[in-house]
């Protein structure tokens, strides 16, 4: 089944007038759902569903992204303390005290 919007305004009650409105919009791009060049003129209104999905997309890749440069800095920081650590102990230095050894204080 093939489905065609329709031309009708409900904010005018009546049908869309297109490029004399300041909501008609170009969007250019690809179709998040599909995948397809999109370039087209259309209202803005109608153009939220497809954009609210492509930033979901971007806000879930963002996040991806941050978590995996915490998941490198805790690695990273893990190193530095056993480098720090082996450092100390090798110049004769006792092992600093973690908050279990020192009772919980």
């Amino acid at each position: 089944m093939n489905l065609k919007t329709g031309n009708f305004c409900p904010l005018l009650k009546k049908d869309c007038i297109g490029l004399a409105c300041s909501w008609f919009i170009q969007v250019r791009g690809t179709n998040p759902q599909s995948g397809q060049e999109v370039d087209e003129w259309a209202c803005a209104i109608a153009w939220m569903p497809m954009l609210l999905i492509s930033t979901t997309q971007e806000i879930r890749q963002g996040a991806a992204a941050t978590e995996s440069f915490r998941n490198e800095m805790a690695t990273a920081s893990a190193k530095a303390r056993a480098l720090q650590l082996a450092i100390a102990v090798g110049q004769g230095a006792s092992p600093p005290l973690t908050l279990a050894q020192e009772g919980g204080k």
